[in-house]
């Protein structure tokens, strides 16, 4: 399991949000109204369920037509982040009206679920850009301010790469179709010359959410994706949010920025091959004395192919000295461990001898201890009948029968005048 730092994962939380909900849109009650000496606002939106801390900036607090302050019902729109410092989260208000109005927003947030769902914002079709760019194509209006600055970017940064510019109309009723027909011509063109069009670029100037409607088209959406090369969308300022901010395989603030985005600067390149030839050339001039060196050994060395021999033979005089003394050494240890097992032998065999010794000293007395003659010393007599049978109980023995009595010192015949048990 991965090891988070509490600043990147507050950071990888806030990437999360902002990938997964913004823009956002949400209603609710002010509380806890502040406006800071600086101009930003900071307060909690809130209803019966929850809350959400919120801050609107200067730039976007002096946009608010009206005076807000605590109870009032407002609609906000803006970015769900991560204040890291804190670990909060926080609406970041990029627009404030009271509540009952965007009825315009709502089919915005419509539209960019409906198409959420069918994968045209999905991170894995996003395209990288390419680290070179051989030709640049522009969508937008002949006559719009955001052409003239993105020319300017270009040349400025890259004048050198040629630039391919299909006009279209970028507002009104007609500006949808005008846009998806100015796209495809793009695409064509880009197929004519080879692929020599490695990137897109779709930009407009700022405006309210009317006048950048055109880019939130069902239509234009999809025509976006279909897009055979990476493409930047560069519509509005850095506030505004449209659906082909979505759908584009990147996303600019502003016209200039996607000019930007699109390719690096000449000098960034120029620097880059001058820090290749400087390391070129000195791994150059490293690899030659290397070399060099390694030409003046071998040549020393054949020169004077006797001191090689010499070497080689007090090699071999020392390899020789290690292995007797390795032999004599090993001997003499072989011969100690010998004698000492010997020694260790010997205490086993004579240990083992006295131990039998005693045991057998030991059962003999038992087995003595057991000789029936002792017992019949004691005046004690064995008797058997005529077959040999031990008599041991008076059961059995008839009266009139002849028994045998063995004595210590001899034996008797006796005969039984009565018999009678107990």
């Amino acid at each position: 399991m991965r090891l988070w730092q509490v600043g990147a994962l507050c950071k990888a939380i806030g990437t999360s949000l902002e990938a997964q909900f913004n823009p956002v849109r949400v209603g609710g009650e002010i509380s806890g109204f502040v406006r800071a000496a600086s101009g930003h606002c900071y307060f909690n939106l809130k209803d019966a369920t929850g809350q959400i801390r919120c801050a609107a900036f200067k730039r976007i607090a002096v946009t608010i037509d009206f005076s807000p302050r605590d109870g009032d019902q407002v609609e906000l729109h803006g970015r769900l982040g991560v204040y890291e410092q804190r670990g909060e989260l926080q609406l970041v208000v990029e627009g404030m009206r009271r509540a009952g109005q965007g009825a315009l927003f709502e089919r915005f947030l419509q539209r960019k679920a409906r198409l959420e769902a069918q994968g045209l914002f999905d991170a894995q079709r996003k395209r990288a850009l390419p680290q070179v760019v051989r030709g640049i194509g522009v969508v937008t209006s002949l006559g719009a301010a955001a052409l003239h600055d993105v020319l300017s970017a270009l040349q400025r940064r890259v004048p050198h790469i040629p630039v391919t510019v299909v006009p279209a109309a970028v507002q009104g009723d007609a500006a949808p179709l005008a846009l998806c027909a100015a796209l495809q011509k793009m695409y064509r063109l880009q197929d004519a010359a080879s692929g020599t069009i490695d990137v897109i670029l779709l930009v407009r100037g700022g405006g309210s959410m009317e006048d950048l409607w055109a880019f939130n088209d069902e239509t234009l959406a999809h025509t976006i994706a279909q897009s055979p090369v990476p493409l930047i969308s560069g519509v509005g300022h850095e506030t505004d949010f449209t659906i082909a901010d979505f759908v584009a395989d990147l996303r600019a603030p502003t016209p200039t920025a996607a000019a930007e985005m699109a390719a690096q600067e000449t000098a960034l390149w120029r620097g880059a091959v001058d820090e290749l030839a400087q390391r070129l050339n000195t791994e150059t001039t490293r690899a030659l004395d290397h070399q060099s060196q390694h030409l003046d050994t071998l040549q020393a060395r054949i020169s004077r192919p006797s001191a090689g021999v010499g070497a080689m033979r007090q090699r071999l005089r020392d390899c020789e000295h290690r292995a007797a003394f390795a032999a004599k050494n090993g001997v003499s240890q072989g011969s100690a461990a010998l004698q000492r097992s010997a020694a260790a032998l010997q205490r086993c065999v004579a240990q083992m001898a006295t131990g039998h010794a005693t045991r057998l000293d030991a059962a003999a007395l038992r087995l003595g201890l057991l000789d029936p003659s002792l017992v019949l010393a004691r005046g004690y007599a064995w008797l058997t009948d005529a077959q040999g049978r031990s008599v041991a109980s008076a059961h059995g023995v008839q009266a009139g029968q002849t028994l045998l009595a063995q004595l210590h010192d001899g034996r008797l015949t006796v005969q039984t005048i009565s018999a009678q048990g107990k």
